[in-house]
């Protein structure tokens, strides 16, 4: 059978999380020496980009009452289209919450946050992440239907062109149970979750017009910008902005946290970032122990020099 992968869209356009969950699917197939088909819901975008990271085939769910995410509807409506016994997801809030319904609902075992393509597929065993990203753990699953959710910017985006080939299932999920009280709209800016790099700052910057600086430093990088829970709570930055134990979990190559005292809340959210840079004038800091470079020194003198120095280099 083939593989078959969940390929995330927002109003309709395919996140950076779907081509890096097709990518894995592609591996894993190729490790069974299967196929790899891509199931979406509602998508405007072209499936010719999902071709390009390695799906043979791609199925358009197109359903009216699928416009309102609900966990329970995805998942029916995926389950009806998806025969495989292996279904990758991205580790996405949304498709977080589809899989484990799906799962569920067809007896499938569910394995989070993987890592890595299967070290072994009889019995299915993969590299996970696990303990909020502070462990490793290699899971084993029980028979051969498995659902994967694959951990942000740990496998990567990875190229595998293929001819492909489209189909569109007309459905109409019963989608009557779900409410929708609020939606985080995309504010244009980059996705905090899949970014590459994040700029973070707390409360050692003092106050909300001073976060001019670290926009900047963001924007130069090419990177998303994040704060800590406090700096959210009394309002400097939106909580959208927020990571940490009951914010965001993110993990981007490069992570730099400027005025972030580290507490093991936010430590939690950011220590599966591949590289942590740690600038604060506290050199007792907690979070210096947790950082793969630290700077001690005056973040207002320190950023706008960074900044100037990669325009520079960049120049």
């Amino acid at each position: 059978m083939a593989v078959f992968v969940y390929a995330e869209n927002i109003n309709g356009v395919y996140k950076k999380a779907a081509f890096e969950a097709v990518s894995y699917a592609k591996a894993v197939a190729d490790q069974a020496g299967d196929t790899v088909t891509a199931i979406s819901v509602n998508p405007t975008d072209s499936s010719d980009l999902l071709y390009k990271y390695g799906a043979s085939n791609v199925i358009n769910i197109k359903d009216e009452g699928l416009k309102s995410f609900s966990a329970k509807a995805y998942a029916q409506a995926v389950s009806e289209v998806a025969n495989g016994n292996i279904i990758v997801f991205p580790h996405t809030t949304d498709a977080s919450s589809i899989a484990p319904m799906l799962a569920v609902m067809n007896g499938f075992a569910l394995i989070t946050n993987t890592l890595a393509a299967p070290e072994s597929l009889s019995p299915f065993q993969v590299k996970r992440r696990a303990f909020s990203g502070k462990g490793f753990m290699h899971a084993k699953a029980e028979g051969n239907n498995v659902i994967l959710t694959v951990s942000q910017n740990a496998f990567g985006v990875k190229e595998n062109a293929v001819s492909g080939a489209e189909e569109v299932k007309n459905l109409s999920v019963a989608n009557e149970d779900t409410k929708v009280i609020s939606h985080e709209q995309s504010s244009g800016k980059l996705d905090l979750k899949e970014a590459e790099v994040v700029v973070s700052a707390g409360r050692g910057l003092k106050g909300p017009e001073n976060w001019g600086m670290i926009e900047e430093l963001a924007n130069v990088l090419g990177a998303a910008t994040a704060c800590s829970k406090p700096v959210s709570d009394i309002g400097w930055r939106p909580h959208t902005e927020h990571v940490g134990q009951t914010g965001k979990a993110i993990s981007p190559n490069l992570y730099i946290a400027v005025g972030i005292s580290g507490a093991i809340q936010h430590l939690a959210g950011v220590n599966s970032s591949k590289t942590i840079v740690v600038i604060n004038s506290d050199p007792e800091a907690p979070f210096f122990k947790s950082a793969d470079y630290g700077v001690v020194g005056d973040a207002f003198q320190i950023i706008p020099a960074l900044t100037e120095k990669i325009k520079a280099i960049k120049g």
